[in-house]
């Protein structure tokens, strides 16, 4: 019986014996965190994880697992925490009433690239970004490609722009809602999923 559930998601590339490569996913859902002395540690983790051929294929089991341990009805909202990736999104569409949270690991990929060349732009763009102003992360970003000329360079910062304005939800919510907590799918990939991976 809980108010609110946390799924989090990433990905990794996988070298086969064979020679090619593959991506494995990984899913987790946790029940929130709690202090065990200086670490923090997630609640009944749970983890999903292989080189699933569709999307549908791991939402069935997340789902089928919740449906399986919890009130559903009781929860009010979970929270699917990861890159903004197409499958990862899918989730929204399966999970009981649920809002997107950006992993703001791969957030701070995107501000790094948008103005390597230009430094002294980050803090302004953090600034918007951390204020949920699009009106000044988009005049940030304009006044960024205003000063970039090389082209390689252009076509990144506007990936940049598409990255950040395509999850909004994802950055907003973190100001929204108090409960929100972020994600910390990076690190379970490399301790999770590749160990898993490799032991095989």
């Amino acid at each position: 019986h809980i108010k609110r559930l946390y799924v989090e998601a990433d990905e990794d590339h996988i070298s086969l014996q064979n020679g090619r490569n593959t991506i494995a996913k990984l899913v987790y859902i946790h029940e929130g965190n709690k202090k065990r002395g200086k670490r923090i540690e997630l609640k009944n983790t749970h983890y999903f994880a292989g080189l699933y051929k569709n999307v549908e294929e791991i939402w069935l089991e997340v789902i089928d697992y919740i449906d399986k341990n919890y009130e559903v009805e009781e929860i009010e909202t979970t929270y699917l925490a990861g890159d903004g990736a197409g499958w990862i999104k899918e989730g929204l569409n399966w999970l009981p009433r649920p809002e997107f949270v950006l992993d703001k690991y791969h957030l701070n990929k995107y501000v790094i690239k948008a103005t390597g060349h230009i430094p002294f732009l980050r803090f302004k763009l953090w600034d918007g970004i951390n204020r949920c102003n699009m009106n000044k992360v988009k005049e940030v970003v304009k006044e960024i490609i205003n000063n970039t000329e090389e082209k390689k360079k252009l076509k990144t910062v506007k990936e940049a722009r598409r990255y950040i304005l395509a999850n909004w939800n994802g950055i907003e919510i973190y100001k929204k809602d108090p409960h929100v907590l972020g994600c910390s799918a990076e690190g379970h990939v490399s301790h999770v999923l590749s160990e898993k991976i490799s032991n095989k």
